[in-house]
């Protein structure tokens, strides 16, 4: 963790000095407004505005917008993040713009192995599966897993028994398999190519929420990479690596070079930093606190009279995705915290992305420069 105090808390810090001795004590503390916000991804990688034309824009632009309003409707409503993470996913899943689901990439073999994970921030309770083929929306299958079975990870066809037994809707090879998924893999074969030179962005979805009663839920849901071998998993269903919510921090869905992901910890590694850099910041805070006769605080900061800065998650999450490229990867990440931020955060030419808040925030986003 840095060894520093943030630009917010250092103002924080000058303006308590300076109020504490004229404002009664319990005058600080605030009522926060319940709040909601949400995060979502449609892959990152090298996305060249030169080579989309204003359709193919005006497509996925509609796509990430449907599933913005999915999330949007069930947590405007009072409905939980776990509820509104897994109705934004399904839209983007059933979307063959996307490598989820419908339109996910084939494996050397030609198949379509479908990899998804969930996670709540209220008990950390998590369900994942990986290398699933005929179930239509993974992620309901991943949130089966975390509600109904007594593990967090389930593969193959024992997922897929799993699933049956959950009486999950399924389908056949054809609903998956599109064109031009099939074309990069045949392209890829031919010329002996890897995965990132025919497919120039990781099309992984996934969302990230906060209800109105506090609590977060992070869901992904990916095809993997093109042409992947000899059962390879990447990041998506792994959690703590592509997907992680903590009450306490935040909740992460990434997309990216999957291998990387998992040896950095991307999406727990983002929330851990979160939860030390909030109490670092309050413990700064609290030094400046006038002491009584006996070397006491005359007053003691709480939590809820110093909000993690929009600022500070953004430092972190930064800083997280910079040692990724360190190590020779890349991608992104969306997260939420508690205070309501909804954030992105990728070292690509662009994400498929969008977030929405209570406050009345509503985007969607493709290259980085938007």
């Amino acid at each position: 963790m840095r060894n520093y105090v943030s630009s917010f808390a250092a103002s924080f810090i000058v303006l308590f000095a300076l109020v504490v001795g004229t404002v009664s004590q319990p005058a600080l503390a605030q009522e926060v407004e319940p709040r909601w916000s949400i995060a979502i991804h449609g892959g990152a990688g090298t996305l060249d505005p030169d080579k989309m034309t204003p359709e193919q824009k005006a497509a996925y632009e509609a796509a990430l917008q449907n599933a913005l309003d999915a999330g949007k409707a069930i947590l405007s409503s009072g409905g939980t993040a776990m509820e509104a993470v897994q109705a934004a996913i399904i839209p983007l899943e059933d979307d063959p713009l996307f490598n989820a689901g419908r339109g996910a990439v084939f494996t050397w073999e030609g198949r379509n192995e479908l990899d998804a994970s969930v996670m709540d921030g209220r008990d950390r309770s998590a369900g994942a599966v990986t290398g699933v083929t005929t179930i239509k929306n993974p992620i309901l299958l991943a949130d089966k897993v975390r509600t109904e079975s007594p593990h967090v990870f389930l593969m193959g066809e024992g997922a897929e028994q799993f699933a049956s037994e959950q009486e999950l809707e399924t389908a056949p090879p054809e609903w998956f398999a599109t064109e031009r998924r099939l074309k990069s893999l045949e392209r890829m074969k031919a010329r002996q190519l890897s995965a990132l030179d025919v497919d120039h962005k990781f099309g992984t979805v996934g969302a990230v929420a906060l209800d109105l009663e506090g609590n977060m839920a992070a869901g992904t849901s990916t095809g993997g990479m093109t042409g992947k071998r000899w059962g390879r998993i990447g990041d998506a269903p792994v959690i703590g690596a592509g997907t992680y919510a903590d009450n306490r921090s935040c909740a992460v869905s990434a997309t990216g070079w999957g291998e990387y992901f998992i040896r950095v910890g991307v999406a727990q590694e983002i929330c851990t930093r979160l939860r030390y850099r909030f109490r670092m910041d309050i413990d700064a805070v609290q030094s400046v606190v006038p002491k009584d006769a006996d070397g006491l605080p005359t007053y003691i900061i709480h939590a809820s009279e110093f909000p993690l800065s929009v600022e500070s998650a953004q430092e972190e999450a930064d800083a997280v995705m910079a040692e990724v490229k360190d190590l020779g990867g890349d991608g992104g990440v969306i997260l939420v915290t508690p205070e309501g931020h909804a954030l992105y955060s990728f070292n690509t030419t662009g994400m498929y992305r969008g977030r929405a808040t209570s406050d009345g925030v509503n985007e969607v986003a493709i290259f980085a420069e938007e």
